[in-house]
């Protein structure tokens, strides 16, 4: 049978992403919306959680697809609820208040998957095989992208909670989190904030993974070539992904990767899950920008308009 599945917050993503990937599933039906604006798409729709709730509608799980300010709120409401909850990245706007959401979840025995569409990318899983057990000498990121392309009048990128040019970036340390051997560490950043904005729109970030440096360039305000690379260099060979993870190239040379697509990906992961009556709930990603908000320096660039 089908997960009854309401997906949260009708914005871009959702409709780029989630609703296709729930209609070429198998194993999802759309049972219902909610969002505050409204959202006319062949199902009813609900301005909150209570109403969905109220209203009768056979629901199993819902996909929280809204800005992550306030998503734990609404997490903790859908589990007592006694729904399966998936979070669309990030999963919340700070650690602490996500911290209390695995007990929530193992309490009320529902699957909690904290999503990270990038990890699903087809070239992901074969570099990780690829580093596992060498040794790493530098890793270096470059994430850059308009956002007035891909995040045409988001405000609230760039303010407090959004994350800034980090709502992308954190694609990246998605990645590095699933395919370097060890962990990583925060050691400094520097973040360009506009004028009139809260959000840094581009930052350069300094970590480390053991002994090996780590950086990334990030930034918002490309208009010609979006770029998304990560570089490793190990003690035997070169590992490139380009495409935001897509394309898997080793010394120069690309490699056949199977053809994923990331949403499909995540929707199967979280029936997997859902059967399993297991959760998966990784927060380092979210832990790495914190730690860069944490130490970075602040520089102000002119301001932004879109």
């Amino acid at each position: 049978m089908a997960i009854r599945i309401a997906v949260v917050g009708i914005g871009k993503i959702a409709r780029d992403q989630h609703l296709p990937a729930i209609a070429g599933s198998g194993d999802f039906i759309l049972a219902a919306t909610v969002s505050r604006s409204g959202a006319d798409v062949g199902v009813p729709g609900f301005a909150d959680l209570v109403g969905l709730a109220a209203s009768g509608v056979a629901v199993d799980a819902v996909a929280l697809c809204g800005p992550p300010v306030g998503r734990h709120v609404l997490a903790a409401e859908a589990l007592r609820h006694g729904w399966h909850v998936l979070l669309e990245k990030p999963p919340g706007a700070t650690i602490s208040e996500l911290a209390v959401l695995p007990a929530q979840a193992a309490a009320a025995g529902r699957t909690l998957f904290a999503t990270w569409h990038s990890r699903f990318a087809a070239g992901v899983a074969p570099a990780a095989a690829w580093l596992a057990g060498r040794q790493l000498r530098r890793v270096a990121v470059t994430w850059q992208e308009d956002i007035r392309r891909w995040h045409p009048g988001q405000d609230w990128l760039l303010a407090p909670g959004g994350l800034g040019v980090f709502d992308p970036g954190i694609n990246a340390l998605s990645i590095l989190t699933a395919i370097l051997p060890g962990p990583l560490a925060m050691r400094e950043a520097r973040l360009l904030v506009p004028a009139d904005r809260q959000g840094p729109i581009a930052a350069s970030v300094a970590m480390a993974a053991g002994a090996a440096l780590v950086t990334l360039d990030l930034d918002f305000r490309i208009t010609g070539d979006q770029i998304w690379s990560i570089v490793v260099e190990t003690d035997s060979g070169t590992l490139r992904l380009d495409a935001g993870g897509e394309r898997l190239a080793i010394d120069g040379a690309g490699q056949a990767v199977a053809a994923a697509a990331e949403y499909p990906a995540l929707y199967a992961r979280f029936a997997e899950l859902i059967a399993a009556g297991a959760s998966e709930f990784d927060v380092r990603p979210l832990q790495l920008v914190g730690d860069a908000f944490l130490i970075g320096s602040r520089q102000v660039v002119p301001a932004f308009t879109w």
